[in-house]
């Protein structure tokens, strides 16, 4: 059965359920121009999640956060929008963000775990040793949430094996 939530930012609805190896579908949805989400990642019961943006645009980021990994602290970043049809694969093992560039977007996506909040983790979205380039208008702020307002840096990030 799904459930949700709404706020000012948006909302978000969510069905926990076993597709394959998928266990979670929802859709998410942002209402304000340069808000930026993440970088967000489960230490525990990882997740792998597939993305597509179905209204708006957005540029969605995944860093490498496997300590044994050629890539660890790489991020690849791509927009997403309703106009390309594109979708990302942001791996188990992977610290997930996003800006959006339009003036609200909604998110289709699908997890391979389910969300756990005691092992949520967050990357600070501008932390310098990462050098993640957000497309942001020149002298603009992202809006951020209180939880990504106060995210710690890379450095002191728990990251995985």
């Amino acid at each position: 059965m799904g459930a949700g939530f709404s706020s000012s930012r948006g909302g978000a609805q969510v069905c926990n359920c076993r597709v394959d190896d998928q266990v979670r579908a929802g859709q998410s949805q942002s209402l304000d121009s340069l808000y930026l989400r993440g970088l967000h990642y489960q230490i525990q019961r990882t997740q792998g999640k597939l993305l597509r943006v179905v209204t708006g645009t957005v540029f969605d980021v995944a860093v490498d956060i496997r300590r044994s990994s050629p890539t660890f602290s790489r991020w690849v970043g791509v927009v997403l929008s309703e106009q390309n049809h594109a979708m990302l694969w942001v791996p188990p093992g992977f610290a997930h963000g996003f800006l959006v560039l339009s003036e609200s977007a909604d998110f289709l996506y699908r997890c391979t775990d389910f969300y756990a909040p005691a092992y949520e983790r967050t990357i600070r979205w501008n932390d310098a040793d990462l050098g993640v380039k957000w497309p942001l208008p020149n002298g603009l702020e992202p809006v951020l949430s209180a939880k990504d307002a106060v995210a710690g840096g890379f450095r002191d990030a728990e990251c995985f094996p």
